[in-house]
């Protein structure tokens, strides 16, 4: 059996929550990962609970581009908007979009890629093409073309994204299962007459979860990136919500004048990516059943 196959048949089996919760702990990339987007989740929580200091919508020109300060963490835009709670507002934007769009991509490509690679045949040569043909696309090409196709709102950018990372789930899925597909008690409940379809659900699906879980991870930082990328060029979330994309863009003439209003969705916007990848790599050492019983 593969590597892939031992750690995927494995994964799941006995190890109990706590031990994975304390692997993860126990790593440095994996606790500084999960201290990051913590932190960043009670912003947005702030945010959707109108916890922030200010409107982030709300203008007032007698304050425009006031520089950071004890009134304004990080400072004032062009409109006298306070850029603390529009980062803060941003963050919560791309954080549904991104949630939404992996969402869609991991239950549509999982069990795309479950069916490919358990049936095989005419299922998967079918699933692999189109596959194939989406991977053949750019992924913010992709995503631009579709997003310019949609209606203009939050939930088709979100569609957008998804459509764009499915056959990562499809490739990710697909190639644990057909190693699966041939471990001995896979082939023993198919001898023993249980449904194909039951087998896929009770058996590969559950021994490939860990797989599934890092990639949601690293995903979520690749949607929170292209959705940025689509605001930037004015086809993600549609003003006047705040996107860390959209002010970055609004931000572009003022980078000498006031370049808080660039710094400080910029800084945010590393930090919850680079945050969601620290949190990824942390999760892969933590449910890597080649770890457990380490002290």
């Amino acid at each position: 059996m593969t590597d892939i196959a031992q750690s995927a048949a494995i994964a799941p089996g006995g190890g109990r929550a706590t031990e994975r919760i304390r692997l993860l702990l126990r790593s440095k990339t994996g606790l500084a990962g999960l201290i990051i987007v913590t932190l960043l989740a009670l912003v947005s929580l702030a945010a959707a609970f109108n916890l922030l200091p200010y409107d982030p919508i709300a203008q007032d020109p007698p304050a425009r581009l006031q520089p950071p300060s004890a009134a304004h963490w990080f400072g004032t835009d062009q409109f006298g908007r306070d850029v603390f709670s529009r980062v803060a507002s941003g963050v919560a934007n791309s954080a549904v979009v991104a949630l939404v769009a992996v969402a869609f991509a991991t239950v549509v490509g999982t069990l795309g890629g479950l069916v490919a690679g358990f049936y095989r045949g005419p299922a998967d040569a079918g699933i692999s093409g189109v596959t194939n043909v989406l991977f053949a696309f750019p992924p913010l090409l992709l995503a631009l073309a579709l997003a310019s196709v949609f209606t203009r709102n939050w939930f088709t950018v979100a569609v957008a994204i998804a459509i764009v990372y499915v056959p990562i789930f499809i490739r990710v899925t697909r190639a644990p299962v057909l190693s699966l597909r041939e471990v001995d008690y896979i082939k023993a409940a198919t001898s023993t007459g249980q449904r194909r379809s039951a087998i896929m659900f009770r058996h590969v699906l559950p021994n490939i979860t860990s797989i599934v879980i890092v990639q949601v991870t690293l995903s979520l930082s690749w949607a929170v990136l292209t959705e940025a990328s689509l605001s930037f060029l004015g086809l993600g979330t549609p003003p006047p919500a705040a996107s860390l994309g959209s002010m970055i863009f609004d931000a572009r003439t003022l980078v000498t004048l006031a370049p808080w209003n660039m710094i400080a969705p910029g800084l945010v916007m590393v930090l919850l990516v680079v945050g969601l990848n620290l949190l990824g790599d942390g999760l892969r050492d933590a449910l890597d059943p080649r770890n457990r019983g380490k002290k």
